[in-house]
Parts: C-alpha cells; structure tokens; sequence
C-alpha cells in the first residue's frame, strides 16, 4: 500500500472515524482503524465496536499501490492532528506503517488485519431528513433515556416511522420526552417501530453533522438488525435493541387544570443557581401564582436559596417540586424564548413544551415530569 493525501482530508478522516473505537476494547483488533486504498483513488477507513461500525472514504487520494493496513486508530489520529499542514505520505512495508510529512515521520506497528470482521453492509435506504433537525431531535429526546444497561428499554430510544413522520420517545421512569418530525420516506405507506440504544444514536447524529440530509437504512429483522446512517462521504450502522417499547404517549394527559409561561433563559439560569445548595436527590420547589413563581432549594440548617420571577399563569395557584436537574436538562434543550409548564396537580405529571415568540405553542417536543412528593402534599 502507498498513497499521498490532504493534510486536512487525511486527519479530518480519522479523527472521524476513531470516535467510534471504544476506550477499553474487548478485543485487540477493535482498537484498530481499517484502511483501504483502492486503484480508483479513494482511501477507505473504518472502525467498529461490538454494536456500532463508522466508514468515510476520501475521493482525493493519489493511489500508487492499493492495499489495506489495520493500525492503531486512537494513535494514527494523535499523530495525524500533531503534523505540519502537509501533504502526507501513507506506505505500508510489511508489518510496518509509515506516515510521513514535511520534516516529520513516524512508523507503527501494523495489527492483524484478518483478524478484524469485516463491517456490515448497510441496509436498504428507507428515507432521508433533515441534518439539523434530526441532530436536534435526538438532543432532546436522549435527555430522559437511562443509564442502567441493565434494563435494555429505558436505555433506548424508540423510533415510530408512520408514512412521513418519525416519532423519537425515550423515558427513565421519571420522565419522557417525544419528538415529532417530518422526514421523507422512500414509501409513503411505510410503518414501523424499532429500539436504538440512545447513547450511541446520540454520537451518530452528532458525527455526521448538519450540513445536509441524513439518509436512514434499516433492516430490521433478524439477528443481523441494524439502523445505518449516511451524509456525504460518512456512514454509520448501529445493531438494533430487541424488544416491545410499551404504548407510552397515553400517559401524557388529555386535559390539563392550567399552564404557567416562563422566559426560558431566566428560569434556566435560576435553577442552575438552586442547584448549588440542592443535595443529591433533593428537589426544587415552585410555588406559582399570578404574575409571579417563587423559586426554593435548600431547607432545614443547611444552605437554602429562593428567588423570585415573573410568570403567566393560566389556572389557580399551585406548588410543585421537580428534580432540578430534569428540568435544566429539558429547558436547555428547547431553542423558544418561552417555556411552558403545563398541570393538573401538583403531585401529578407536568407536561413541558415551548411557546414561539408570538405566543404560539410548539408541542412538536413534549417532556413529560413527574414532580417530587414533598411533605403537606396531597
């Protein structure tokens, strides 16, 4: 193997593609990123851990003798970013992988390149959506999925694809947050529902990025489900969660006793000042009434904080208590000026959604709180 590349193209693309080799490998070889030249002038690069696979390839490449190489990829990015902006030499010479730049050369030790699976195919496309949006989607919803990998539903997202929309919901048993979103499908009548571990649909939206439209694969049968993921010169497949996601939209509730309207930035920052006296597990109390919510924290001999903003209020007066971190996580994913809390009772589930700045709400993100029972509440 022998090519020359962009400095830029080069590290761009293993920097890309390392972030998918996982810090304490189960396996040696998954700590290797696959490269392949091929005679038509494209450099191919891969890398896998045991539910999740990353490819780009880079068309620009000058190809002298094709072959393929495994090597270190946590290391071939450090030493990549660390070059002068450079043209770089790629050649492989038996067991030894030569990367030269400028002034600068280095060589390592190749890995054993049979040894590495080759990586799956991706599935049939079914649609495509918008980058930005679906970034923003997932941002939101992975917000209430658990980190117990002990119970493989809570720490998934479900996606529910019915004809042109997608539905992402995640919950942890405190809370749960839906996301609704157009997209384009390759069928008009397609329909189904599958689990993807929300940690690792996170990364994936976050690598490919928001310059253009994602295109979604799926196989969703057998024991080789997978979803895949493809923008550009980037793909990437994660394996399917087995399972049936429980019919959570009927807990969010049909009618509601009243709403509170918040500025949004004014009320995140108040809670991240709450949490500063707030113990482990402790809540935040919000007392609401008209034109006003008093915020508290803190009780008994230890440090305690209350403050007091402007509110709407439509409804009677009421006081409720909420995980403070649930609700700066739920705030600070939502891009309105306003936040809207929705009740009917304080020892019952809140819904939070956003209001535009002409006053008209935006329920296509819903996150559903369940508040903190606190003494002399009913």
């Amino acid at each position: 193997m022998k090519f020359s590349v962009d400095h830029k193209e080069f590290t761009d693309a293993v920097t890309w593609a390392s972030r998918t080799i996982p810090s304490r490998p189960a396996n040696a070889v998954l700590a290797g990123i696959h490269i392949v030249a091929e005679e038509d002038g494209t450099v191919t690069m891969g890398a896998r851990d045991s539910d999740i696979s990353s490819q780009i390839t880079i068309n620009t490449a000058n190809v002298m003798v094709p072959g393929e190489v495994l090597v270190n990829g946590k290391l071939l990015a450090e030493i990549s970013r660390s070059l002068p902006n450079q043209p770089i030499e790629i050649e492989r010479d038996g067991g030894k992988f030569d990367i030269s730049c400028g002034r600068s050369h280095f060589t390592l030790k190749t890995m054993a390149a049979e040894d590495y699976a080759d990586l799956p195919a991706m599935p049939p496309v079914i649609g495509k959506v918008d980058g930005a949006e679906w970034e923003k989607a997932v941002s939101q919803v992975t917000i209430a999925a658990s980190n117990d990998d002990t119970l493989p539903m809570l720490v998934s997202v479900c996606i529910e694809i019915e004809g042109d929309q997608i539905s992402l919901m995640a919950t942890d048993r405190y809370r749960l947050a839906i996301r609704d979103l157009a997209w384009a499908p390759v069928h008009s009548d397609y329909s189904t529902r599958i689990l993807v571990r929300a940690s690792r649909l996170l990364d994936v939206a976050k690598a490919l990025g928001t310059v253009s439209d994602v295109e979604i694969s799926l196989q969703d049968e057998g024991m080789g489900a997978l979803i895949g993921f493809s923008a550009g010169n980037r793909q990437n497949t994660i394996q399917l969660i087995d399972g049936e996601y429980p019919q959570v939209r009927s807990l969010f509730p049909t009618e509601v006793n009243g709403h509170v309207e918040l500025d949004r930035l004014e009320i995140l920052d108040a809670i991240k000042r709450s949490r500063l006296v707030t113990e482990k597990n402790a809540a935040v109390r919000l007392s609401f009434s008209e034109g006003e919510v008093m915020l508290e924290a803190g009780q008994g001999d230890n440090a305690q904080v209350s403050e007091v903003l402007p509110a709407t209020l439509e409804g009677e007066d009421i006081k409720m208590a909420f995980n403070p971190i649930f609700l700066q996580e739920g705030f600070a994913v939502i891009d309105e000026p306003t936040v809207r809390l929705s009740f009917t009772h304080p020892t019952k589930p809140a819904v939070v959604t956003s209001q535009d700045k002409d006053g008209n709400v935006e329920d296509d993100f819903r996150l559903l709180l369940m508040p903190i029972r606190t003494f002399g509440q009913n």
